[in-house]
């Protein structure tokens, strides 16, 4: 999955893009790299980012996913929201998946929503918003127990909306501190109990480049160690801002591992 930002302020300044002229280049790019999916979002979900309004997050994303379909008609786009109203209308546009970072916490009409689409969902884990979240870190039963209690009640409400294909992502990141996000990824294997495909958002986030004392713009080789061990780890899909870089990995771990393949 091939990140595209049409945030101004994205945490990784290389993620954002310029124009129109820019979106298209760098979609045929990742399209020709191996991406499956084209993750095109509008809203900055970066610890702190600036609230904007859903027309605001309209006016951003819809005309991408248009361009982007007409352009690519054969891809996947997945649209970054957690708002029911964008949701529709950027599926109505081309898109096929919804990539919903708040598991429908933050919009009670997404699940029905996402039902009456039949698109596939990308259930996410995060507590509050990317504003609260940081503050949000304590599991007094620990965080993975914690994940698979919620992924259990999640998929179960999914499923009572009409919801038949969903994908769980952890949420790397969000509502939990550095510490936790390794314990996460160390034991992701544990989420593949609910029997669903897992998939890993580590690209250039704080848990690669701050323990390295780095920045984002450095962080591609730590994101590929990363995204090694979540592959090895039972992750089925990345999300990532370097495609080529995932593409090797996906390959040399299927080389090398079964059941994986590229």
């Amino acid at each position: 999955m091939g990140i595209l930002n049409l945030t101004p302020d994205s945490f990784f300044a290389g993620s954002r893009v310029a124009d129109n002229t820019d979106l298209l280049h760098r979609a045929e790019a990742m399209l020709t790299a191996g991406a499956s999916i084209l993750d095109v979002g509008g809203y900055s979900s970066r610890p702190g980012a600036e609230h904007i309004s859903e027309d605001e997050e309209k006016q951003r994303v819809l005309p991408a996913v248009e361009a982007l379909h007409r352009a690519f008609p054969e891809a996947f786009l997945s649209i970054d929201t957690f708002r029911s109203g964008v949701a529709c209308a950027a599926v109505a546009a081309g898109a096929s998946i919804i990539n919903d970072i708040s598991g429908g916490e933050l919009d009670a009409a997404m699940f029905a929503t996402a039902g009456q689409l039949q698109v596939p969902y990308v259930l996410m884990h995060m507590r509050g918003t990317p504003q609260t979240m940081k503050q949000l870190t304590h599991y007094p039963d620990g965080l993975v127990l914690e994940l698979v209690r919620y992924f259990r009640d999640k998929v179960a409400q999914l499923r009572a909306a009409g919801v038949t294909d969903i994908i769980l992502d952890p949420g790397f990141g969000f509502a939990k501190t550095a510490t936790q996000n390794h314990e996460l990824l160390s034991r992701l294997r544990e989420l593949q109990l609910l029997g669903l495909p897992i998939l890993a958002g580590l690209s250039r986030k704080a848990m690669v480049y701050k323990p390295l004392g780095l920045t984002p713009d450095a962080a591609l080789s730590g994101t590929v160690a990363l995204n090694t061990i979540a592959l090895l780890n039972g992750a089925t899909l990345l999300r990532v801002h370097d495609v080529p870089e995932a593409m090797q990995t996906i390959r040399l771990v299927s080389n090398t591992f079964s059941p994986f393949s590229p």
